[in-house]
């Protein structure tokens, strides 16, 4: 059934874990849109792993089993409001959601879009229905498989290609509206396939 991780390997284990606060804290204030939340349900995805590590196959993704958890954890808090805060030591996770200097109040996620992602190609991401806009970030930025996104979601993969694809075909409409309206007919993407994120943020980088 379930492989064991080997008794002697748990502190090995416990820091691959904890080597993704920074992506889990991201992906959670996505979905919550609440700091505190956010650190709490990342908490619990951290603490549900290591108490679970004995259900993690080595050798498979360490990523793609933490986001699935994390994915499940909120579907569960979602359909229960009437949930309990886990108690541990939440220092690593605030250390993901602090910085120092003039970005201090950007988020973990804001970030990694700034560091590649211009300000209106995030926008048009943001602006997305929650499901689109996450399809298509655990595609497009987090590059996870269309079996692994469903296995996090808990969807057919056939549900996820769709959603991938009209979130895509918004973000395209989206960002050939805004262009149109700064640039005129020039500045707007070509017409043709919305393409993925990153191949949008090349094609805007040529114009």
């Amino acid at each position: 059934m379930f492989r064991r991780v080997k008794s002697e390997q748990p502190d090995a284990f416990a820091g691959e874990v904890l080597g993704f606060l920074e992506p889990l804290y991201a992906t959670a204030l996505r979905l919550t849109r609440n700091r505190p939340d956010a650190e709490d349900l990342v908490q619990d995805t951290v603490v549900k792993a290591l108490r679970f590590a004995d259900r993690f196959t080595p050798g498979t993704n360490l990523k793609a089993w933490l986001y699935t958890i994390l994915h499940n954890t909120w579907r569960n808090r979602r359909r229960d409001a009437s949930r309990d805060t886990v108690d541990v030591d939440s220092s690593r996770v605030e250390e993901a959601a602090q910085l120092d200097g003039p970005l201090a109040a950007e988020t973990p996620e804001q970030i990694l879009l700034r560091s590649t992602l211009d300000a209106d190609l995030q926008a048009a991401l943001d602006a997305l229905p929650e499901a689109f806009r996450e399809a298509v970030w655990l595609r497009d930025v987090e590059e996870f498989t269309y079996a692994e996104i469903a296995e996090m979601l808990g969807i057919p993969a056939g549900t996820v290609m769709s959603r991938i694809s009209r979130g895509r075909r918004q973000l395209f409409e989206r960002l050939s509206a805004g262009a149109a309206k700064v640039g005129g007919p020039d500045g707007a993407p070509d017409e043709g396939s919305p393409g993925t994120v990153k191949t949008l943020k090349a094609d805007r980088v040529k114009v």
